[in-house]
């Protein structure tokens, strides 16, 4: 396969610790929403609460597709599918593209997963509309298409296993037109994500949306990869511009990025740090005061019923297409009753490319 910046030795889902392996088989059943009609956002929805299969009736083989894995979201994810198809009792290859420009990479990697035997296909995709082409190829070979967090455009698609990062934006909205409901509007440096990928929209368009209801002015929107140094540049043009920035929201790359560089600029009083999304990095930093929130989308839990979703098609058996957790704001105050087994990887974990 053309797999970039993968490390050459594979890591076995066996490498789990026992305790991980303990939380793996007590996950479910898990409280999710289910949308009916699927692949729309706004459809009506039902809360159920998801439980997947026991195991496999054989080991097929199981192709994901990620972005990347240069941040600990995409470890929670990788966790999630590596911990499901190891309890499935299923084989699973992950490849990753190595970022938001590499959508041709990302294609031909799926290509060859097809190629080399993939049974179906878990993709988190780099671009909403992208992979269209790719998706129907696939499905015309009768093999099933799951999408997984970052959601793709396609009609032809088998199941997804993700929530609308329209609402994720919208908690973070929220958060800040609730803190702020009128006086002098507090000022807003915003970082969504890469420009054109489908989640990236969807939050910029929540966001915005939900801070219009407060006394919040967003003086500037800031793409960009979600890679530590880009965002890091990114948080120091912002502060260089808008001396008299009073937030920063953003990714949670974002996020982790810009505790550092305000402690290092002697501005952690004046400016307040929101991410949309949850990592280890942010965990921490809403433990310790220094992120005020995150809306959490119980990343690993999507991993894992993405491979539960492909194994029950692949088997013949029922399943849910639409369904992702539900979404609620972690902050400083309620952080205590968080379960982090939900949202992050294992303390310790590594990168899981095989699962045999």
């Amino acid at each position: 396969m053309n797999i970039r910046h993968i490390a050459t030795i594979t890591v076995s889902a066996l490498a789990l610790s026992s305790a991980a392996a303990t939380a793996q088989d007590a996950w479910y059943p898990y409280a999710v929403e289910s949308w009916e009609p699927a692949f729309d956002m706004s459809s009506p929805r039902t809360s159920i609460d998801y439980v997947p299969l026991e195991k496999a009736s054989q080991a097929w083989e199981i192709c994901v597709s990620f972005p990347h894995m240069k941040d600990a979201y995409w470890l929670g994810v990788n966790y999630g599918v590596a911990s499901e198809a190891e309890r499935l009792g299923v084989k699973m290859q992950l490849v990753e593209a190595g970022g938001y420009t590499e959508l041709n990479t990302q294609i031909s990697q799926i290509e060859d997963c097809v190629a080399a035997g993939a049974d179906a296909v878990v993709i988190g995709a780099i671009s909403f509309d992208g992979l269209n082409n790719l998706v129907s190829e696939i499905r015309g070979q009768g093999i099933p298409v799951i999408d997984v967090i970052n959601g793709m455009s396609s009609p032809e698609l088998s199941a997804k296993s993700l929530v609308s990062f329209g609402e994720m934006g919208a908690k973070a909205g929220e958060f800040l037109a609730t803190s702020h409901p009128d006086g002098d509007p507090v000022k807003v440096a915003w970082f969504p994500g890469p420009a054109g990928a489908g989640w990236v929209e969807a939050g910029n368009a929540g966001f915005l949306a939900a801070a219009e209801a407060g006394a919040v002015e967003v003086v500037d929107t800031f793409y960009g990869d979600t890679g530590k140094e880009a965002q890091s540049k990114l948080v120091e043009d912002a502060l260089e511009t808008y001396p008299d920035l009073q937030y920063i929201a953003g990714t949670a790359v974002t996020a982790e990025a810009a505790v550092p560089i305000l402690r290092a600029r002697g501005l952690t009083d004046q400016v307040k740090v929101i991410s949309y999304y949850f990592t280890p990095g942010v965990d921490q930093g809403i433990k310790r005061g220094q992120i005020l929130a995150a809306p959490t989308d119980s990343t690993v839990i999507q991993g894992r019923i993405a491979i539960d979703q492909a194994v029950r098609i692949l088997e013949g058996q029922d399943y849910h297409k639409h369904v992702g957790p539900a979404l609620y704001v972690v902050t400083t105050d309620n952080h205590a009753d968080f379960d982090p087994t939900s949202t992050l990887a294992p303390q310790g974990f590594s990168p899981v490319f095989r699962v045999e």
